[in-house]
């Protein structure tokens, strides 16, 4: 007893003698998440739980005005933090005192709280600003695009930065609100489900509301602002299914474009059945005008598509793409942009499948086709590592399909369909990598796949088959399936 006090009590002694280690003093956050490709998209040292967006738009003028306030978490003692924004801004609040801002670089705001914020605090960041976004040009371009009767934020990877302040990388995902306030008889269509209905503000002004309850990514958030006309529904699940065209559609677009989109939740109903459950609260598709969108975009829940996509008739295919997309790019986002055929590849590999399911060309056939007569320029991009310059190279697309149908053929179909569905179950409403869907894909089958994935995806050439699928391939150059016309069409804009 007494030798354990004496010891106890030089202890005691030498600690008191020895000074404590000084706390970390405050750090500003990063501007970039260490993106591969686009190293200062996104920012560290903060999460984002929930954006709160209340915009006022004047068509007439294409001016934007509108206060974003976000709800964050600290993830380091942060003396200060970046948004990605460019429009102007007036004021900005941390956790209800004023704070300094500054611009760097063509997107990046720096912000400087009154006080520091401790790891873990919460962050309640309101920004005030207004401009005219079409004038703003960031990353070499404008993303959004002024319309006849309105705008568009729609847009891949940039678009959050003209419209509001954000953590704009896909590995950070929130949930949203988005009201927008605009002349009387102008629409607003945007993410999710409408809480309530246009509500008059001011003499001749009525405000939209629209509503994202699960995690999405910043650059799915979108809102379509024009004239439009509006179509309503539930599935038999009780789902709403709002759906918009632009009235300023030619009556023959507007016909095929509606064959289209109105077939939404037959084709979700299907994909259901393959994927998993639909993942959001909502579903639907928009229409922009002729001549403004050059592309489809899968956003998140509701997905936008250029009329051009129903220039030759109704396009189905482009729906099934998009929609694809709510599981593979929405519900489960990529880590990396890097990882951008773990999106395009599973939504072009979804139109295989509905080909197949409708007759128009089996995913053998579209397999063979491809192989081949794709051009010697298709095998020199790699899907799972195509370079900043080749994010949307239709190799990323077709290539990314091939992959997943080699998969396929090794693992059975019983193990092919288990791994989509348990991938989409294990990551929803987060983010992955390839890395992880092979190894999910080697649990699943019980197969080592290194080889597999390192020749489809990461092999700048064109793979041998064997002597059999070959001879086969080389077949199918005589005639393409019935399906690979309208499938390319709904590639052709990205």
């Amino acid at each position: 007893m007494r030798r354990l006090l004496v010891a106890v009590t030089a202890t005691v002694l030498a600690l008191a003698g020895t000074a404590a280690p000084a706390a970390a003093a405050p750090a500003p956050g990063g501007a970039g998440l260490g993106d591969e490709y686009f190293p200062d998209y996104g920012n560290s040292g903060y999460d984002v739980s929930h954006y709160d967006i209340r915009l006022r738009y004047y068509p007439d003028q294409d001016r934007l005005t509108g206060t974003t306030t976000i709800l964050a978490s600290a993830e380091q003692d942060l003396s200060s933090f970046n948004l990605d924004f460019i429009l102007d801004v007036s004021s900005i609040q941390v956790n209800n005192r004023a704070a300094a801002f500054k611009r760097q670089g063509d997107h990046e705001l720096v912000v400087t709280p009154a006080r520091s914020v401790a790891k873990g605090q919460a962050l309640t960041v309101v920004v005030t600003y207004s401009g005219v976004p079409s004038n703003k040009v960031a990353a070499g371009y404008t993303a959004w695009i002024r319309t006849p009767d309105g705008a568009l934020a729609v847009g891949e990877p940039e678009e959050a930065w003209w419209w509001f302040p954000s953590n704009d990388h896909p590995s950070d995902k929130a949930t949203f609100d988005v009201s927008v306030a605009v002349p009387d008889g102008v629409e607003v269509i945007s993410n999710g489900v409408q809480p309530r209905n246009p509500t008059p503000e001011l003499l001749g002004w009525s405000r939209w509301y629209w509503r994202s309850a699960k995690p999405q990514a910043t650059y799915l958030a979108f809102i379509t602002i024009g004239q439009y006309d509006i179509t309503r529904d539930v599935t038999a699940d009780g789902t709403p299914v709002i759906n918009a065209y632009s009235q300023l559609l030619p009556e023959d677009y507007a016909a095929a474009a509606r064959a289209s989109v109105e077939r939404t939740a037959e084709i979700t109903d299907w994909e259901s059945t393959i994927f998993g459950p639909w993942p959001f609260t909502a579903r639907g598709g928009v229409v922009a005008p002729p001549g403004t969108l050059g592309f489809a975009l899968e956003n998140q829940s509701r997905p936008n598509y250029s009329a051009a996509f129903f220039r030759a008739g109704a396009n189905p295919y482009v729906v099934v793409h998009e929609n694809g997309h709510q599981w593979f790019g929405d519900a489960v986002s990529v880590a990396q942009w890097k990882e951008i055929w773990l999106n395009e590849g599973f939504a072009s590999y979804a139109e295989w499948l509905w080909s197949e399911k409708e007759g128009e060309g089996t995913t053998d056939e579209l397999f063979d086709y491809l192989y081949a007569t794709e051009s010697d320029d298709f095998w020199t991009v790699e899907p799972g590592d195509p370079g900043p310059a080749n994010v949307f190279d239709g190799a990323v697309y077709d290539r990314g399909a091939m992959t997943l149908h080699q998969l396929r053929k090794a693992v059975g179909d019983d193990d092919f369909f288990a791994i989509l569905r348990t991938w989409v179950a294990q990551h929803r409403y987060d983010h992955a990598t390839t890395a992880q869907f092979i190894a999910l894909s080697e649990q699943i089958s019980g197969l080592q796949l290194d080889d597999l994935f390192q020749t489809w995806l990461y092999t700048p050439a064109k793979p041998v088959l064997d002597s059999v699928a070959g001879a086969k391939a080389a077949k199918a150059a005589v005639k393409a399936p019935a399906s690979l016309a309208k499938i390319r069409a709904a590639h052709e804009h990205r």
